[in-house]
């Protein structure tokens, strides 16, 4: 029986039955499912994130909420290969499955890991600093991050069913918004098969994923400011969403990812038997035929010299003909078919506009042979290769993209041809710069950087290691200006702050220090009876101060540490030399010196549950020290962060360290990790 897609909301699987759409196989045409959300209350299932998901997620910290991606990717890893058998039928290889299952799984694993590493065990973010707003300290503004009150509505292409929902719902849920995602119809069973395996993990809170196989119907309608719509696909659809009037007059946040004519450059320097050659060569066939080209960051633009055109047209020629076509089942296969015979029909539709202007080189759009498989049963292409004579002065190459297997290769006579060259896509996600010459790599890439959201510069030196130009990765902005959407999905935490509101809060720093859970300068700092350091994780609190006795530097305790490092710089040693230099009155203590000391003043020696010392931040050396001068300091627990194992916990202490003057002579944040109450750590945690 033919498989009928189920649509995941209000935290049940709803069963259509009417206007149930077919979905055929990118191999072979069969019907492989069918789908429809005829039925669905679309108001309901955003009432149901904002009420239930949103909620839940929010009472989770960011670390917990980090935790659950883990878990996710954990759990979907066990199940790699009956997505990947599943993925057959979208026309993916072996190969394909690497970018789209392995990745996605990935991303959530990359998710995962900068939560716990670069946000803290709170619900909010405090971004940056305290800004002064008064002469006297008693009044202080900061921002502050905190989740949206609404739902996420994910919007996905069909080349990606795996990753593209993943990569989305990755930041979204970090960040602790709910979301609905709709993946496109033609692969919807294989996001389906997805969210089955999410739901099955049973690790996300009730109503923080909703899943629509099949239209969005009137779902927009009942989006408003606390929304966000992320969408990836066709500039068309694009604007129709833009447009919308949640979107333009509820101002609902938008992100687009969409069409993009990406580029790659071949460099001058780079003739034919070079390495950098070779490699652009390998790169553009790479791109032109993993997911049979349907890929948004794929090569459609082959930019290069015009004295290597031929060379590099010979090459790819050459190249692709040994690429094997077929059923992507097979071992014997490098490229599947396209995604349906409706993409495969627009894709050729798109080569004919291109060939007004070019003329194909190699590779016929409308004949394939296909490998295990009927050709026109299957929606299977040929790799096609343009050549544009005037890309200088023509429009189609850049502007009409053949989302399919297919490239245009265009010459240009010099540098600054190649940048206006590249510039006429009108913005892209990504373009490769191959060259082995550094200032060809410094005018492309800052020729080029406006246009784009990520530059992939390759030579020989990074090949070995390179993901290639085609790979998003989550710690890098992916997302393009002008053609591209002009949106931004990933890139690190960028991600996430999409579904953050940053808020100014103004107050006393007594008051910002503890809505922050962050000591300010100007906030309580009681000084402890007993020392800081013999106090555990749990005990300690945010302000708990130890403030040292005085202790002298001398000339002879600087001459000591200067011969015992081996640190003899002038200001240490020699007076006339000194005095000379704008900075110093005279010799002068060494910084580390001053560091040392500090240490040696609010050290507790004795074991105890303060385990160790693992770095400093922000170090400034304000004033310096001369032989005579006392120096002491104040310390004070900044802030506390649990670690991923129970057992210990990140205090962050701010560090002042004053002359006998009580001026500021050097400040930083130290770096310990305090041992927990176990039993009442991990309650806490």
């Amino acid at each position: 029986m033919t498989r009928i897609l189920n649509s995941y909301a209000l935290d049940r699987w709803f069963v259509p039955e009417e206007g149930l759409v077919d979905i055929p196989s990118a191999i072979d045409g069969r019907i492989v499912a069918r789908s429809s959300t005829r039925g669905l209350d679309m108001a309901a299932m955003v009432h149901h994130a904002r009420t239930v998901g949103g909620p839940a997620l929010r009472a989770l910290t960011f670390h917990e909420r980090a935790d659950r991606l883990r878990a996710l990717a954990t759990h979907l890893t066990a199940h790699k290969d009956a997505l990947a058998e599943l993925a057959a039928d979208t026309g993916a290889t072996k190969r394909d499955n690497a970018f789209d299952i392995d990745g996605g799984i990935g991303t959530l694993f990359a998710y995962a890991s900068r939560g716990r590493r670069e946000l803290p065990a709170q619900r909010f973010v405090v971004d940056g600093g305290p800004e002064p707003l008064s002469r006297g300290g008693s009044f202080l503004g900061m921002h502050v991050m905190t989740p949206l009150r609404g739902v996420a509505v994910h919007v996905n292409a069909f080349n990606f069913p795996c990753w593209g929902m993943l990569e989305k719902l990755a930041p979204s849920i970090l960040a602790g918004v709910p979301v609905i995602t709709k993946p496109a119809t033609a692969t919807a069973y294989v996001a389906e098969a997805v969210v089955r395996l999410i739901v099955e993990a049973d690790v996300l809170p009730k109503g923080a994923l909703q899943l629509l196989c099949g239209s969005a119907g009137d779902l927009l309608d009942h989006l408003a400011g606390q929304d966000v719509l992320s969408f990836t696909g066709s500039a068309a659809t694009s604007q129709v969403l833009r447009d919308h009037p949640a979107v333009s007059r509820q101002a609902v946040r938008f992100i687009a990812e969409r069409d993009s004519l990406n580029a790659a450059v071949l460099g001058p320097d780079a003739a034919e038997g070079t390495p950098e050659f070779n490699l652009f060569v390998k790169e553009v066939v790479r791109e032109m035929t993993v997911k049979a080209g349907q890929k948004c960051t794929a090569i459609r633009r082959v930019i290069v010299p015009r004295a290597l055109e031929p060379a590099v047209i010979g090459a790819l020629k050459a190249q692709l003909a040994a690429v094997p076509v077929g059923d992507p089942r097979r071992e014997d296969v490098r490229m599947g078919p396209l995604a349906s015979l409706s993409q495969r029909a627009a894709t050729r539709e798109a080569v004919a506009e291109i060939a007004r202007e070019a003329e194909i080189v190699f590779g016929d759009p409308e004949t394939v042979t296909a490998i295990g498989a009927d050709p026109e049963a299957g929606a299977f292409m040929a790799p096609v290769l343009l050549r544009c004579p005037d890309p200088l002065r023509a429009v189609a190459p850049h502007a009409v993209e053949a989302f399919g297997p297919v490239a245009t290769v265009m010459a240009y006579d010099d540098l600054d041809d190649a940048v206006a060259l590249v510039a006429k896509g009108e913005g892209s996600l990504v373009a490769s710069v191959v060259t082995a010459d550094p200032e060809v790599a410094e005018s492309l890439v800052f020729g080029i950087a406006a246009h784009h959201g990520r530059v992939h510069v390759l030579d020989r030196d990074c090949a070995k290691e390179s993901t290639g130009h085609g790979s998003p990765l989550p710690g890098l902005v992916h997302g393009g200006p002008g053609r591209a959407g002009g949106g931004e999905e990933l890139g690190g935490l960028r991600g996430v702050f999409h579904y953050l509101q940053r808020t100014a809060v103004q107050g006393s720093p007594a008051r910002l220090s503890a809505l922050t859970r962050t000591w300010l300068s100007g906030a309580p700092a009681p000084v402890t009876a007993e020392h800081p350091f013999r106090r555990d994780y749990d005990a300690l609190a945010v302000g708990d101060t130890v403030e040292t006795p005085s202790r002298v530097i001398t000339l002879d305790d600087i001459e000591h540490f200067a011969s015992f490092t081996g640190d003899t710089f002038y200001a240490h040693m020699n007076e006339e030399a000194a005095k000379a230099n704008p900075f110093f009155p005279g010799r002068v203590a060494h910084g580390y010196l001053i560091l040392s000391f500090a240490a040696g003043l609010f050290v507790d020696p004795a074991p105890g549950p303060l385990l160790a010392n693992y770095g400093l931040d922000n170090l400034r050396f304000l004033k310096p020290v001369s032989p005579g001068d006392a120096i002491r300091v104040r310390l004070t627990v900044k802030q506390k962060q649990p670690a991923r194992k129970p057992e210990y916990g990140e205090v962050r202490w701010d560090v002042e360290v004053f002359n006998q003057d009580g001026e500021t002579v050097a400040r930083y944040e130290l770096l310990t990790m305090s041992a927990r109450n176990t039993a009442g750590g991990r309650a806490a945690a």
